[in-house]
């Protein structure tokens, strides 16, 4: 904040002259205020992190991906909680921490892409929040294997007619 007061001219007694002092607030503009980021920020950065490794197929459990099916299919239903789905952050103000629920497809080695995900959130968090990421836990809630078909539309209401 830049304070300006206005003094009198030592040198006259005209009160119409004014000398004019600036002071400047604390330090770089940078550095004034605080920056709070929601938890549902972290959420989608590590959401997006986590999908973009070769190997997960899927976020969240079983329940939520049929939730989450169902939602958007819905009109007006939305996929915003497509990129959050089976990610919870817990945000403080210089630190996070993150909970992934990842579904890996069958043939990837489950340990390597859990390290591949945590690497990868990792680096995006912080990279885009200045956050350290503290620890990011990964649980593996189910493998794709290559015969299993995708909740599709056609398969979906195929079941619904039996």
């Amino acid at each position: 904040m830049t304070d300006t007061t206005h003094t009198g001219d030592s040198g006259s007694d005209d009160p119409r002259r004014a000398s004019v002092t600036k002071r400047s607030g604390g330090g770089p503009a940078a550095t004034r205020g605080k920056t709070t980021i929601a938890d549902g920020v972290v959420e989608k950065i590590a959401g997006l992190a986590a999908r973009d490794v070769d190997g997960v197929h899927d976020m969240g459990s079983g329940l939520s991906r049929t939730f989450g099916a169902v939602r958007d299919r819905v009109p007006g239903g939305s996929s915003k909680s497509n990129v959050t789905r089976g990610v919870k952050a817990e945000v403080g103000e210089v630190q996070t921490a993150l909970d992934l629920e990842i579904v890996v497809e069958y043939g990837y080695p489950i340990s390597d892409v859990a390290g591949n995900v945590r690497e990868n959130v990792v680096n995006a968090v912080e990279r885009m929040t200045g956050l350290e990421v503290v620890e990011v836990n990964i649980a593996v809630s189910d493998v794709k294997l290559p015969d299993d078909e995708d909740d599709d539309e056609g398969d979906e209401d195929q079941r619904r007619l039996q």
